[in-house]
C-alpha cells in the first residue's frame, strides 16, 4: 500500500495545547452555575477553537459549526438537532434540553442558525460558547450576542513570543529549532497557529531544516514553502489583477521599506495608494511605505519568476550599508542604555537566507539580545557571525557570555580582572576616570554578583541607581530598578534586581512579590542561569503537590491531572493554588523554569 506525503502528514499527532491559562479559566468559569457562556473571538488561525475545545473536554454537550458551504440552508448548522420543517419556535423547543451548547465559526452560520443562537442567548436556558472570527462579516444576530449584552467577549490575542517557542518546543516535528528559525516562524504566522503547522510541516517535510554545528538545533534558512494555506492566506496578495498594483507590490518585496518619493519613477504612486486603501500595504508617519504582513514579502519573492526576481533583487553583497546602518542604530541605543524591540529588517532577511553575515554586525546582534535576556537568541546570532571561519574574538565572547547564562551549553566564564565575568558589557569598557561612561565591563557586573562597592562612582543613571539601592539593602528601591530596567529592555537585569529584592525586604508580602516577578521575568530570559537567580529560596513543595505540579509542567490541564490521580478537579486545583504561593508563581507557565531551578538549588 502505497500513500502521499500529505496523506502521511495529517497522520501526525496533535500539537500540545501550550499557554492561553487565563484565557482557559475564563472560559471554564463561563460554564459554571449560573452563567449564560461566552463568546470568543479573535483573529482567524489563533486558536480559539482549540481553547474552547479544550475548555470543554470531559463536559457533555452538543456541538454545531458554520461552513461557507451551507450558508445558503436553513437551519444547515442545527441539522443534527432540529427538524428540516422547524420553526424558529419549534428548534428552540428542539433544543430546550440542551444544556451547553459549542458553536464554532458562527461567523459562517446561515441566517435561521443565527438568529436560533440568538434566541437560546435571550431565554437563557442553555449555556453557550460561541466561536467566531474577528475581520470577516459575521450575522448581525451573532454579533448581537456581545453589542447586545447577551454574553460576556473575550477576545485572543496572537499567542505572544515566548508562548509560540514552548508550543514549538513541544511540537511533534517542530522539536529543537534554533531561536532564529524560531523567532521566523513566529514573524510570519503573526499568532496564526494553523498557519505554523503548515509552515514547519512543509519545512521538515521539504527538507529544509539543517543542523546547527556545535548543537542540537535544526535552523531553516532560504525561501518560504509556498503551501496551500500559504496560497489562501495570502490569495487578496496574488490574485491582484491590475499590472501596476502587482509590480508595486513585487518591488516592495524584494527592497521594503521604500520611501514615498514623489519624484521617484519606480514607484507608482496611484497604485500605491489603491493598495492601502486594501490594506496590502502601510505608509508611517516618516512616509515609508511596507507590505502589510510579514508573510507577503516572502510570498512574493518566492512565486516571482527568475528573470523577475535578478532584476528585482538585492543580493546580499548589496546590503553592506544598510546593514552597517542597522549596527549603528543598535550600537547607539545600547550606548543610551535603551534595548528595547528595535527592527533590524536587514539582518533578519540576510540571515533567513542563510547568507554570510559580517561578524562585526552578528556581533552586536548577539549583545543587544543577551542584553535583552535572549541569550539563546544571542547564541544563534554568534553563531551566526563564526560561520565564516575566521573565529572573530567578539562573536565567540559572546557564545561564551550567553551560553554561560542560559545554561544551555557548559562554558567556562571569561575572567576579567581576576573574577568570573557576571554577564558582560551593558556598553564599551570604562575607561579610568571617565566619569560620562554609563556602565563598564567590571562595574554592573559587579553589582549584578552582590557587589556594590566595586561600582562606586562607575556608574550612571538607572545602573548607579541599582548599586546604591543594593547597597543600602533597600528592598522597595530595587523593585523600583528592576521596573526602569524592564521598562528600558533589560528583562534579565530587571529579573536579578528583583530576585536580589527579594532577599532584601523584611515583609514575607513584599518578598514573595518581588520573586514571582522575578521568576516571571526570568521566564520570558530563554532558561537565563545567574548568580542572582539560582540564589533565589524556592518554597518546599509537599509530597503530592510536587507531584502535581510535575504534570502540570509537562502541559497537563487540571481535569487530565485529576484522572491520573484520581482526584477531584477542585481539590488538584487548590494543591496548585498552594504550590503558586510556595513557589512565588501565578500561573504553570513558569512551572518547568521553577522546577528546575529548585532542583538545581538547596531551598
Amino acid at each position: 500500500m502505497t500513500s502521499d506525503e500529505r496523506a502521511v502528514r495529517t497522520l501526525d499527532p496533535p500539537w500540545p495545547f501550550t499557554g492561553r491559562e487565563s484565557e482557559l479559566d475564563v472560559v471554564r468559569a463561563s460554564l459554571g452555575a449560573g452563567r449564560d457562556g461566552v463568546v470568543v473571538t479573535g483573529p482567524v488561525g489563533c486558536g480559539k477553537s482549540r481553547l474552547v475545545a479544550e475548555a470543554t473536554r470531559g463536559t457533555e454537550c452538543a456541538r454545531v459549526a458554520g461552513t461557507p458551504e451551507t450558508r445558503h440552508l436553513r437551519f444547515a448548522a442545527f441539522a443534527h438537532l432540529a427538524p428540516e420543517a422547524a420553526s424558529l419556535h419549534d428548534a428552540c423547543r428542539h433544543l430546550s434540553d440542551v444544556r451547553l451548547l459549542v458553536v464554532d465559526d458562527a461567523h459562517l452560520l446561515d441566517d435561521a442558525s443565527a438568529a436560533l443562537v440568538h434566541q437560546l442567548a435571550v431565554h437563557g436556558r442553555t449555556r453557550l460558547v460561541v466561536v467566531t472570527s474577528d475581520g470577516v462579516p459575521a450575522p448581525a444576530a451573532v454579533s448581537r450576542l456581545w453589542t447586545g449584552d447577551l454574553l460576556p467577549r473575550l477576545t485572543l490575542e496572537p499567542l505572544p513570543r515566548e508562548d509560540t517557542a514552548r508550543l514549538l518546543a513541544g511540537a511533534p516535528g517542530a522539536a529543537g529549532l534554533e531561536p532564529l528559525t524560531v523567532n521566523r516562524l513566529h514573524h510570519l504566522c503573526q499568532g496564526d497557529l494553523r498557519l505554523l503547522r503548515d509552515l514547519v510541516g512543509a519545512v521538515r517535510a521539504r527538507g529544509l531544516l539543517n543542523r546547527v554545528d556545535g548543537t542540537d538545533g535544526w535552523a531553516w534558512r532560504g525561501p518560504l514553502p509556498v503551501t496551500a494555506t500559504v496560497r489562501e492566506r495570502t490569495a487578496r496578495l496574488l490574485d491582484r489583477t491590475c499590472p501596476a498594483e502587482f509590480e508595486t507590490l513585487q518591488r516592495l518585496a524584494f527592497a521594503e521599506p521604500l520611501p514615498v518619493d514623489p519624484e521617484r519613477e519606480d514607484l507608482d504612486l496611484q497604485a500605491l495608494e489603491q493598495l492601502e486603501a486594501c490594506g496590502l500595504v502601510r505608509v508611517d508617519d516618516g512616509g515609508t511605505v511596507r507590505l502589510a504582513h510579514p508573510l507577503h514579502g516572502p510570498v512574493l519573492r518566492a512565486t516571482a519568476g527568475r528573470l523577475r526576481a535578478r532584476r528585482l533583487s538585492r543580493t546580499p553583497d548589496r546590503c553592506g550599508p544598510a546593514l552597517e546602518a542597522e549596527r549603528a542604530a543598535l550600537l547607539d541605543r545600547i550606548e543610551r542604555a535603551d534595548v528595547r524591540t528595535v527592527a533590524a529588517p536587514v539582518g533578519d532577511w540576510l540571515a533567513a537566507q542563510g547568507a554570510p553575515l559580517p561578524s562585526r554586525y552578528a556581533a552586536v546582534r548577539a549583545r543587544y539580545a543577551r542584553l535583552r535576556g535572549e541569550l539563546r537568541e544571542a547564541a544563534a546570532w554568534a553563531r551566526e557571525g563564526l560561520r565564516d571561519g575566521t573565529g572573530d574574538a567578539a562573536c565567540r565572547r559572546e557564545l561564551v557570555l550567553s551560553t554561560a547564562q542560559s545554561g544551555d551549553t557548559p562554558a567556562a566564564p571569561t575572567i576579567t580582572g581576576g573574577r568570573p565575568h557576571g554577564g558582560g558589557a551593558v556598553t564599551r569598557p570604562a575607561a579610568a576616570g571617565a566619569p560620562g561612561a554609563t556602565v563598564g565591563d567590571d562595574a554592573y557586573d559587579a553589582v549584578r554578583l552582590g557587589d556594590p562597592g566595586r561600582a562606586a562612582g562607575r556608574l550612571t543613571g538607572v545602573f548607579a541607581a541599582h548599586a546604591d539601592a543594593l547597597a543600602r539593602g533597600d528592598g522597595d528601591a530595587l523593585d523600583q530598578v528592576a521596573e526602569q530596567l524592564r521598562a528600558r529592555g533589560f528583562l534579565l537585569f530587571a529579573a536579578e534586581a528583583h530576585a536580589q529584592a527579594a532577599r532584601a525586604h523584611r515583609d514575607p508580602r513584599a518578598a514573595r512579590t518581588s520573586r514571582t516577578r522575578a521568576l516571571a521575568l526570568a521566564r520570558r530570559c530563554q532558561g537565563a542561569r545567574t548568580p542572582a537567580l539560582s540564589g533565589l529560596a524556592l518554597g518546599e513543595l509537599t509530597a503530592r503537590q510536587r507531584q502535581i505540579v510535575d504534570l502540570a509542567a509537562v502541559g497537563l490541564s487540571n481535569r487530565e491531572i485529576a484522572e491520573k490521580l484520581t482526584l477531584s478537579v477542585r481539590t488538584v486545583g487548590n494543591h496548585l493554588y498552594s504550590a503558586y504561593a510556595r513557589l512565588g508563581a501565578n500561573d504553570r507557565a513558569a512551572l518547568p523554569w521553577l522546577l528546575s531551578t529548585q532542583d538545581a538549588c538547596p531551598a
